[in-house]
């Protein structure tokens, strides 16, 4: 660190990584809006917030597997930090929407990712609520900024048409319900096929389109929605690649071939 410099809390670096985690790899930088806005709310300069996600970035293992690498200077705190939260992303998803809220001098249901629901005022089912939600937007918008808010099939980059969808079904692994590398940024029509077993993804990254498609392909829509992508690779997201493993359960167990 250099002579002068505040060394960054706890807090917010809790702060800095629910950033992180979602902004696309290639908005990691001061001129992006919502980096010079956290940086108002910590009351920290764009540049030193930018250059600390960089550091994240670093000890990204979905980064490293694909030989990118962040800045070389995280510190002792942002290591335990990362170790602490980023197997644990329900935690993370929870306090640092709590922070957030708190220096805002908001409550946390208004927040962006909170909002959009009526709680209860008060008792176990509001904070189950409030929590879930809060899970499931965090999950979303990690996914969709891994894509850069493309659908991987299509390539449709209008966030109002694209879906987090779980490569493993939420009901089936507790354990995986945010990692982002279960998700795919995908539009709702081929998130149903998914769903259905009618459209796969290799653990190589290959569109696979069910046989029970195929019989329909005297229909020009079929032909058009769904057969002209067999073969062909996904659009990548540039961090949180989609787990082989997850990609192989889904092919092996739900995929109709």
């Amino acid at each position: 660190m250099k002579k002068g410099q505040t060394p960054w809390s706890r807090e917010e670096l809790i702060l800095a990584l629910n950033l992180y985690c979602q902004t696309p790899f290639g908005k990691l930088h001061s001129r992006n809006p919502e980096i010079i806005h956290f940086a108002n709310l910590i009351g920290r300069t764009p540049n030193s917030v930018a250059y600390k996600l960089v550091n994240l970035a670093s000890l990204d293992p979905t980064l490293k597997i694909r030989g990118i690498k962040g800045a070389s200077n995280a510190s002792r705190l942002d290591r335990q930090i990362w170790a602490e939260f980023f197997e644990n992303l329900d935690e993370l998803s929870f306090q640092s929407e709590t922070l957030k809220a708190s220096l805002q001098k908001s409550k946390i249901e208004t927040t962006p990712n909170g909002s959009d629901i009526d709680f209860p005022q008060e008792g176990k089912t509001r904070d189950q609520m409030v929590k879930a939600r809060l899970q499931q937007s965090f999950f979303r918008n990690m996914v969709l900024a891994s894509y850069n808010f493309t659908c991987c099939i299509t390539g449709i980059q209008n966030p109002y048409l694209l879906i987090a969808g779980h490569i493993i079904p939420w009901s089936v692994d507790a354990n995986n319900r945010l990692n982002p590398s279960n998700g795919i940024s995908i539009n709702p029509l081929h998130d149903k096929a998914f769903e259905c077993g009618l459209l796969t993804i290799t653990p190589e990254y290959t569109i696979r389109i069910s046989s029970k498609l195929f019989s329909d392909k005297n229909k020009p829509q079929i032909e058009d929605l769904f057969l002209k992508y067999h073969d062909q690779p996904i659009i990548l997201p540039t961090k949180f690649l989609p787990e082989r493993t997850f990609l192989e359960y889904h092919n092996d167990v739900r995929f109709l071939p």
